[in-house]
């Protein structure tokens, strides 16, 4: 039979045991909480590609700072700054916020032009060709794409988007699913062209199908401004006659004195066919060298350049212009 001593000893030495077992639980338990709270790394296709500042891996650091900060002192509530998403349809850098599809208009086939709300008469104030940031989410892989707004900065109660849809594209998978009604995340704006009025004699813009979405406002910006006098030259690459996005606001564009308007059909073979009306402007093939050359020539003033495309008609339209005599600070590229 144990003596009271040892008893006492090996009950004392029991319950040291089984309160460092609960407080290892506990901690277990704690530190499982905290990784829970811990920020996740984005996804490369959760990043757009157009330059953001902040772009999300910004976003990320200064969350995941913000939880190891916290972390550090065992206090959640430091993590309550932080904001993912909003709801107040004010548009902000750092955070997604909620806008409601108003109208959807089908263009083309597979381009889309989507109008959103804005409370009262509200607008998203964006300076020229800035872009926003889209969030969506196909089988569970979170997606982001920039796009340019086509209506004018200052626009009030509303704001729309030039949208193309691609038949393998992940966010077009998202897209193609969005009705009037739906509630859509969008944070920004980003970038965008430091344009002045009469800063240039004339603007040469180039653009490749929805590149002509960051062209728009800075066009209206012209036109609804009486003491701006630049010229503009807009070169609009499409593949057909039919695939030409806006032509009514294209056409009372070209009505004003100091804007003329190109198109450059590469799958047309005949100008025939055309209304007559668009005859004159209109170019078939792709704009190569020697058409650029062309298109330069015919400029009323030494341009300046905006340059909106695919990553190729990128890079071609700067080889041609760079040919031309165009230096690269004479051209800016979104």
């Amino acid at each position: 039979m144990p003596r009271a001593g040892s008893l006492l000893s090996y009950m004392s030495v029991f319950k040291a045991r089984l309160k460092s077992a609960h407080n290892q639980r506990t901690m277990s338990g704690n530190e499982h909480d905290w990784l829970a709270l811990k920020p996740q790394e984005p996804s490369p296709s959760q990043c757009c590609g157009g330059g953001c500042k902040p772009c999300i891996y910004d976003v990320y650091e200064k969350e995941l700072a913000q939880w190891e900060r916290a972390k550090a002192k065992q206090d959640k509530s430091l993590l309550m700054e932080k904001k993912e998403q909003s709801n107040n349809s004010e548009l902000n850098p750092d955070t997604f916020t909620a806008f409601s599809i108003s109208s959807v208009e089908q263009l083309t086939e597979d381009t889309y032009q989507y109008r959103f709300e804005l409370p009262g008469n509200s607008s998203l104030c964006l300076s020229l060709g800035q872009h926003i940031v889209l969030r969506g989410a196909v089988n569970g892989l979170e997606v982001q794409r920039a796009y340019t707004p086509i209506s004018p900065g200052n626009a009030e109660g509303y704001f729309e988007v030039l949208i193309k849809c691609y038949e393998a594209g992940l966010m077009s998978q998202y897209i193609k699913t969005w009705k009037k009604g739906d509630m859509v995340f969008w944070r920004g704006p980003f970038g965008g062209f430091p344009y002045r009025p009469n800063k240039h004699g004339e603007l040469l813009m180039l653009a490749s199908g929805t590149g002509l979405a960051p062209m728009l406002p800075i066009l209206q910006s012209i036109t609804d401004d009486e003491e701006d006098e630049t010229f503009v030259t807009l070169v609009c690459c499409f593949p057909t006659f039919d695939k030409i996005y806006l032509k009514p606001l294209l056409q009372d564009l070209a009505r004003y004195w100091n804007i003329r308007i190109f198109y450059v059909l590469s799958q047309e073979t005949s100008l025939e066919k055309l209304p007559w009306s668009y005859q004159e402007n209109t170019y078939t093939g792709r704009l190569n060298e020697g058409l650029m050359k062309t298109i330069l020539n015919s400029c009323r003033r030494r341009p300046f350049v905006l340059i909106c495309g695919s990553p190729v008609f990128n890079e071609d339209m700067s080889r041609y212009l760079k040919a031309a005599g165009i230096e690269e600070d004479s051209c800016f590229v979104f």
